[in-house]
């Protein structure tokens, strides 16, 4: 078809040049200088035959009427004259039809022959002399100018959605791809992506980014204009109290999200049920409908908070009149906090077992130690308040208060065995039986042991034996204490190692002040410095067995000083004091014969005095 029309192009470009040769001969004869003058020599050296110029512009004027120019970078609309399993065949009005690939219209199956399309000169003249079109390009050149337009005028496209991205979809507009944001594909989330692939939708042009050739579209935009006139209308009406059907739009954590027609409100945890859930999916689902009652909202009607269980009956209400204090109560353990556990009671309707309410212990634990979330327990009911919906339960209740004959069963002075609970820095709990706890304190441990922590005697879970010492009956404590058990080793250890009593061991350990030996299991001494000098003046050492002298004993304050250097210094002492005897004896008698020669130099003296007198 090409081929025929080609040659019938030619056939009428011959016929205007044979017309204007016919009437070239019919012409008058020219005058010989005026043929000179205007003879174009360029034309006859290169065998061209003159044509009139009047001919040449008629020629060029039919040319441009029924060609196209094939200029690149050009669209022109197109005509399908032909379609085969791989190509169609376009009709440009050029010297010869231009073939398309069908792959470039896959968005459109439905092309047939007759229909328009825009096409681009891809290759003027491939290598069988084809005009080779391109559509895809042509849609793309348009389409940048119809989507600007679009998103200038603020108008509606039509567009197929590809598939699906991250954070939203692929949209065919026009042969390009744009984005859709997931955000942007309604008014309310959407969780299904997927059921809108392979679907056409309008949609606005809302942003088009031309350095890097992004263009963002939304179908959300198209329904928010309609939903604001609701919601506005919606919110005129809105009043406390009022009950409205609206949509579950979505569920979190916290709340649920209720639409209630292009209005949205939260339903918190705590009003969708008047009993304790962990999460709102126990009560409701999404897209189920149901009624829900306006409690408040703020000034602009913008956040409105909506309740659900405010609907139905407070459990409390409707809570039988028979229950009162005293009674037994059966319930499932829903919340568990360190100070104790609620018990629903009946749907709705909680009391709280305090952790001093689940033991006769006067040693708390936590609640823990004795219930879980889930377990049925029973209790008895120790308050009940209708007005205010509060009631504390109990559990020891149930058993015998241990207390009761306490006087019976741990008088002082008797001695028992029990089990170690818990320590202090001051001393240890012990477990006599559930519900009766004594204190050892930390002296009343060891008669002879320094102890600075319980742990360095004991262990939790221990069990021990111990001694009643007092009883407080009405205070509910027992003093208790493990040394009073063993007969008190001091009492034989004051005439053991009284003081000046001597006994021989090593130096255990060295400390700032002096050094620490043990005697025995039972009896440490302290050394102090200046008492480990040795005879030849040198200080004792770690692991040095000498004998030691005791210098100190208190029982009461199990206090006990030994000395090595008194051993030696003591024999010292008394050399000295011998030798300070003997020089004060020679002292006497050497005054004695002293003063006899005195008295009879006197005599002496007097004798001769007298003689002179005479």
């Amino acid at each position: 078809m090409a081929e025929e029309k080609d040659a019938a192009q030619v056939d009428e470009t011959t016929e205007a040049v044979q017309e204007v040769i016919e009437t070239k001969e019919s012409a008058p004869a020219q005058d010989p200088q005026e043929f000179l003058e205007s003879f174009d020599w360029e034309k006859y050296e290169q065998g061209i035959e003159r044509v009139d110029d009047s001919k040449l512009e008629e020629f060029e004027k039919l040319v441009t009427e029924n060609f196209v120019d094939t200029a690149d970078e050009e669209v022109v609309e197109g005509t399908v004259v032909y379609l085969t399993d791989r190509e169609a065949i376009i009709d440009i009005n050029a010297k010869s039809e231009g073939v398309i690939s069908l792959n470039e219209f896959r968005y459109n199956p439905n092309l047939k022959v007759g229909d328009k399309v825009e096409v681009l000169i891809d290759i003027r003249e491939d290598k069988s002399g084809q005009l080779v079109l391109s559509h895809r390009k042509a849609r793309t050149i348009m389409a940048w100018d119809r989507i600007n337009g679009a998103h200038d005028k603020e108008e509606i496209v039509s567009g197929f959605v590809k598939c699906r991205t991250k954070g939203g979809m692929i949209v065919d507009v026009f042969g390009i791809e744009a984005f859709l944001p997931g955000s942007q594909i309604d008014v309310k989330p959407i969780r299904d992506y997927d059921q809108y692939v392979g679907k056409t939708m309008e949609f606005k042009v809302v942003k088009i980014n031309h350095e890097f050739k992004n263009v963002v579209v939304s179908h959300k935009a198209l329904i928010e204009a309609d939903i604001e006139e609701q919601k506005k209308e919606i919110i005129s009406q809105l009043e406390k109290g009022q009950v409205l059907e609206g949509v579950v739009k979505n569920i979190t954590s916290y709340g649920v999200f209720i639409d209630l027609g292009g209005v949205d409100g939260l339903v918190h945890i705590t009003d969708l049920s008047w009993s304790r859930i962990n999460h709102p999916n126990e009560v409701v689902e999404l897209d189920q409908k149901l009624n829900v009652v306006i409690l408040d909202f703020d000034e602009n009607k913008s956040r409105i908070q909506l309740g659900l269980k405010q609907l139905e009956k407070h459990p409390w209400d409707a809570l039988s009149d028979d229950i009162k204090i005293g009674d037994k109560v059966k319930g499932k353990v829903v919340v568990i906090a360190d100070y104790g556990a609620f018990i629903e009671v009946v749907e709705g309707v909680e009391g709280l077992i305090h952790v001093s309410e689940m033991s006769w212990s006067t040693h708390l634990r936590s609640a823990q130690d004795f219930v879980k979330v889930g377990d049925e327990v029973e209790a008895v009911v120790l308050t009940l308040d209708r007005e205010d919906r509060k009631m504390s339960l109990g559990i020891k209740q149930l058993t015998p208060d241990p207390w009761t004959d306490i006087t019976t069963k741990y008088p002082v002075g008797s001695k028992h065995k029990g089990i170690i609970r818990n320590f202090t820095n001051f001393g240890v709990f012990v477990e006599l039986e559930e519900g009766i706890d004594g204190l050892i304190y930390i002296s009343d441990l060891s008669w002879t042991k320094k102890i600075k922590h319980p742990s360095e005697f004991v262990n939790v879970g221990d069990t021990i034996e111990v001694e009643v010492l007092e009883l407080d009956v009405e205070g509910r404590k027992l003093s208790l204490g493990h040394k009073q058990t063993t007969e008190n080793p001091w009492d034989k250890y004051e005439q053991e190692f009284a003081v000046d009593t001597v006994h021989k061991a090593a130096l255990t350990e060295i400390v700032d002040k002096g050094a620490v030996i043990e005697f025995n299991d039972d009896i440490t001494a302290f050394v102090p410095q200046r008492h480990m000098e040795k005879e030849d003046g040198k200080k004792l050492g770690k692991g040095e067995e000498v004998e030691f002298k005791i210098i100190e004993f208190n029982k009461d304050f199990k206090r006990v000083v030994a000395s090595h250097t008194a051993i030696f210094r003591e024999e010292e002492q008394r050399n000295v004091k011998a030798a300070k005897k003997r020089a004060a004896t020679t002292n006497e008698e050497a005054k004695t014969t002293l003063g006899d020669a005195n008295e009879q130099l006197q005599a002496l003296k007097d004798k001769m005095e007298a003689e002179k007198k005479k």
